[in-house]
């Protein structure tokens, strides 16, 4: 069985995408929890993925005695060992627009991710407010997504980016739930979208998990004292 190394379900992003990816895609799979303490050399955290992959991250997808890190790297792979699933788009137009999105997550949105950490328990409007008014980054990195979501749900009928879930849908869950957590300002129908990616059950599952959480970690706060 496939074997999935995260990080804290509150707090870690990029464990998110194929942590959803395989559940709604109803691939089985092991998951690893290794907590975060810290990410310095000799911590619990560095040493717990030691000889599993030579990064030190989390995510990783082992598979027997292959070790896949890289959340984009772990979608395609996942891809390629279950078509059956088609977790991408079938077109072949719409796979090339879907692989450049993920990209373009996997690279972009920096004042969004700097800014506004993912933090699923938390509820933070407030922050979010300042946030929107003194960080023009944030409000740029907002616009970017709505505009490439109207294009793709009015492209393809909804109710995901792609018509039916696939990779960018749960590629971009973790923006989803920063959304939520600082109540971004949206238009009505990409806050729609939202609702409909937080009400998948493989993301429901996920947060069910993060509530559950109850480590507070101030590295992983910019914002707040405690829980």
């Amino acid at each position: 069985m496939l074997k999935l190394y995260i990080g804290n379900k509150n707090y870690s992003s990029w464990s998110m995408r194929p942590w959803v990816l395989l559940t709604q895609a109803g691939i089985p799979f092991e998951e690893v929890m290794v907590g975060f303490d810290s990410f310095d050399p000799g911590s619990q955290f560095k040493n717990a993925l030691t000889g599993i992959t030579p990064v030190g991250k989390v995510p990783v997808l082992v598979d027997g005695d292959l070790a896949v890190w890289d959340t984009l790297a772990i979608a395609e792979y996942a891809a390629e060992r279950f078509p059956d699933r088609q977790l991408w788009p079938t077109d072949a137009k719409a796979r090339a627009r879907a692989r450049s999105i993920c990209a373009e997550m996997h690279a972009g949105f920096g004042a969004l991710r700097s800014n506004c950490p993912m933090n699923i328990e938390a509820r933070l409007p407030e922050t979010g407010q300042l946030i929107w008014r003194d960080k023009p980054g944030v409000r740029a990195d907002v616009a970017r997504l709505v505009a490439m979501w109207e294009e793709l749900l009015a492209a393809h009928g909804g109710p995901m980016l792609f018509g039916a879930f696939s990779i960018a849908d749960a590629y971009y869950a973790p923006v989803c739930m920063r959304l939520l957590t600082y109540a971004l300002p949206l238009p009505p129908a990409i806050a729609a979208y939202v609702d409909r990616v937080r009400e998948l059950p493989g993301v429901q599952r996920w947060i069910e998990g993060a509530l559950a959480e109850k480590a507070f970690l101030d590295f992983e706060e910019p914002y707040r004292l405690g829980r």
